[in-house]
C-alpha cells in the first residue's frame, strides 16, 4: 500500500483527483484482507483503480455493466457501473497487484515519475526497419529539440542497411531530448536515440537526461573486478616490446641496481645491449632472456625504418564504411562462402534486337516516350525465360526449395553510396515501356539515396550489367542471396563470322551473358536451357512482343 501511495503522489496525472488517495488506499486494504471475497469483485476493483492510471490514447477497453458490492473496512456499499469506454495503458495505482493476473497485464512502455523529479515521458528507440537490419546510422533529424510532434510525422531519417527510411512519429507530444544527433553511426536496433513528453513545461526537465545503463555499468565492471595482476604479467611479454625500449621514462637513473638474471646478463654482453635501458618483465622487474631477445628484436626492426625515411611516405585517405557498404560486403562474403556457384556463358547475337529497339524507339519518340535501352530487352528476355525454366526462379533452405510464382527481376545500380539491387515486380507481365520506365524512376531513386523497402524487397533473380555502360566484355557475378542465379551482361562487339549468302564472310554484332548458378538448386542442364532460352528470346526478340 505505501508502493502504491508513493507512486500515486509522484505520478502527475493522479495528483488533481481530490479523494483519490483515501480511495485507492482502502482498495488496496482490501487486496490484503482475507475476509473479502476474491473473485470478480477483485479484478472488477483493479479495473476501476487501473482507469486512474496514465494510459496512452491508443488503446481502449469496454467494460460490461455490473453491479458490485464493495466492502470499506467492515461497511457494505452498493455502486451501480453502467458501459464505460476505458482506456487501458500502463497502470499506476494498480500496477504491483495486476502482476498476479496475466489478464491484467500491460507492458511498460513508458517513464513514469521518479525520484529524480521527472515528469512522464516515452523513450524511442532505433527501429528496425528491414528484416536484415540490426543496428542503423541517423543521416539526419527533421525535428529539434522542443518542437511539437503528431502522429505521422516524419522525426528524422535512418540509415538501414539498404537505404534511407524515413522515421515516423507515433504520438501526439513535443521532442525533449535527442541523445543521438545527426550522423551517429552504428546505433544497436532498440536504443533511446530520443525523448518525448506530453506537456511542454517539462521539456527543459530533461536537459541533462541520460538512458538507464544499469546493464552496461555491470558489463563495465565486471572486467574490472575479475581481471587478476596476473594477466597483465602474462600479456606483456606478448604484446608490442616498444614500450620497454623506445620511452625515455623507461631508463633508470645510473646510481640503481639493475637486476638481471646471469643468462641475461651474458646474452647483453655478447650484443652490446645497455641493461638500464630494459624493463624487466620477471618478478620485481627482473630482467631475463626474453627482455633482451625482445629489445634486439625492435632493434633489428627499427633499422630498416630508420633507412627508409628517404623514401616518400604514402598519402592517403581512410573512408568510412557506410551502412550500406557494410551490410553489402557481408552479404557477398556470405554468399561466396556458403553457396556452390558455377558459371555458363553464352555469346548471343544482337543484331535482330538492335534493329528492333530502333524501330521500337522511333516509335517511343514520336510518342513522346521514353527511350528503350539494350537493358530494359534483357531485362524482358530473362523474365520470360525464367517463366519458361522455373527452376531457375527458385531459392534454397534447408528443408526445402521454393519456387516462385511471380518473376521479380533485381536491377544493379552502382551509385556513389553503394551498390543498389531495385526490384521491377512481374517484369515477365510488362510491355517493354514499363520496364523501361520502371528502371529509370527506381535507378534516380538508387542515386538519390531514397529508395523504400518495397522498391528493393522480393526479387527472385538479378541481372547486372557492365556492358553497356563501361564495355566490359565478360564477367562472373556474384549470387544474391537468397536467389539462385544472376546474370551478368557483358558489351556487344563485331565479329566476322561465315555467311551463308554470295558473301564469304559477314559482319556481326554479339553480347556475352554469363549465368551464375547456385548448384544447390540449378543443376548444370537445368542453368544451360535457361540460357538456352534467353538466348532464343534475344536472337528471336519479336517473340517477346507475342
Amino acid at each position: 500500500m505505501a508502493y502504491a501511495s508513493h507512486i500515486i503522489n509522484h505520478s502527475k496525472k493522479l495528483r488533481n483527483a481530490p479523494d483519490l488517495l483515501w480511495h485507492e488506499q482502502a482498495l488496496l486494504f482490501r487486496w490484503f484482507s482475507y475476509d473479502v471475497q476474491p473473485s470478480i469483485a477483485k479484478r472488477d476493483e483493479m479495473w476501476k483503480m487501473r482507469c486512474h492510471g496514465y494510459v496512452p490514447p491508443e488503446r481502449e477497453r469496454v467494460t460490461k455493466s455490473f453491479t458490485n458490492s464493495t466492502s470499506f473496512f467492515g461497511a457494505y456499499k452498493r455502486r451501480n457501473v453502467s458501459t464505460t469506454n476505458l482506456k487501458v495503458g500502463n497502470s499506476i495505482a494498480g500496477l504491483e497487484f495486476s502482476k498476479q493476473y496475466s489478464g491484467l497485464q500491460v507492458p511498460l512502455r513508458r517513464g513514469f515519475a521518479s525520484d529524480a523529479g521527472l515528469p512522464p515521458h516515452q523513450e524511442i528507440g532505433m527501429p528496425s526497419l528491414s528484416p536484415t537490419m540490426t543496428e542503423g546510422n541517423i543521416s539526419r533529424w527533421l525535428k529539434k529539440e522542443g518542437d511539437k510532434v503528431a502522429p505521422g510525422e516524419v522525426l528524422c531519417e535512418v540509415e538501414t542497411d539498404k537505404a534511407t527510411v524515413e522515421m515516423e512519429c507515433m504520438e501526439e507530444g513535443y521532442l525533449a531530448k535527442i541523445l543521438r544527433g545527426d550522423g551517429e553511426k552504428e546505433i544497436k536496433v532498440g536504443e533511446v536515440i530520443a525523448i518525448t513528453v506530453e506537456d511542454e513545461e517539462d521539456i527543459a526537465k530533461f536537459k541533462d537526461y541520460t538512458p538507464s545503463s544499469s546493464a552496461s555499468a555491470a558489463a563495465d565492471k565486471t572486467p574490472s573486478a575479475s581481471t587478476p595482476p596476473k594477466k597483465e604479467e602474462v600479456k606483456e611479454p606478448v604484446t608490442s616490446p616498444e614500450p620497454k625500449v623506445s620511452k625515455p621514462s623507461a631508463a633508470r637513473p645510473t646510481g640503481d641496481r639493475v637486476f638481471a638474471s646471469p643468462l641475461a646478463r651474458t646474452l647483453a654482453e655478447e650484443n652490446n645491449v645497455p641493461l638500464s635501458s630494459i624493463k624487466g618483465t620477471g618478478a620485481d622487474g627482473l630482467i631475463v632472456k626474453a627482455d633482451i631477445e625482445d629489445y634486439l628484436a625492435s632493434r633489428g626492426k627499427q633499422v630498416p625504418a630508420a633507412a627508409s625515411k628517404t623514401a616518400p611516405a604514402l598519402d592517403y585517405t581512410d573512408l568510412p564504411h557506410s551502412q550500406i557498404r557494410k551490410i553489402t560486403a557481408s552479404r557477398l562474403l556470405f554468399s561466396k562462402q556458403t553457396i556452390p556457384h558455377y558459371y555458363l556463358t553464352v555469346d548471343t547475337c544482337v543484331d535482330k534486337l538492335l534493329d528492333l529497339r530502333g524501330q521500337l524507339n522511333a516509335l517511343q519518340e514520336a510518342s513522346g516516350g521514353k527511350r528503350i535501352s539494350v537493358n530494359d530487352l534483357v531485362i524482358k528476355a530473362a523474365a520470360l525465360a525464367l517463366r519458361k525454366v522455373p527452376q531457375c526462379n527458385s531459392s534454397w533452405t534447408d528443408d526445402y526449395i521454393r519456387q516462385y510464382h511471380n518473376v521479380n527481376i533485381n536491377v544493379a545500380v552502382q551509385t556513389d553510396n553503394g551498390l543498389f539491387v531495385p526490384v521491377i515486380q512481374d517484369a515477365d507481365k510488362k510491355g517493354l515501356s514499363k520496364i523501361s520506365d520502371e528502371v529509370k524512376q527506381l535507378a534516380q531513386k538508387a542515386r538519390e539515396n531514397s529508395l523504400k523497402p518495397e522498391d528493393y524487397e522480393g526479387g527472385t533473380f538479378t541481372v547486372s550489367n557492365l556492358g553497356g555502360p563501361f564495355g566490359i566484355k565478360q564477367f562472373c557475378a556474384i549470387i544474391n542471396p537468397p536467389q539462385s542465379g544472376i546474370l551478368a551482361v557483358g558489351s556487344a562487339e563485331k565479329r566476322v563470322v561465315p555467311s551463308s549468302g554470295a558473301e564469304q564472310y559477314k559482319f556481326a554484332s554479339f553480347m556475352a551473358v554469363t549465368l551464375s548458378c547456385d548448384h544447390r538448386v540449378i543443376d548444370g542442364a537445368i542453368g544451360a536451357e535457361w540460357l538456352k532460352a534467353f538466348k532464343s528470346y534475344i536472337e528471336n526478340p519479336e517473340s517477346m512482343l507475342l
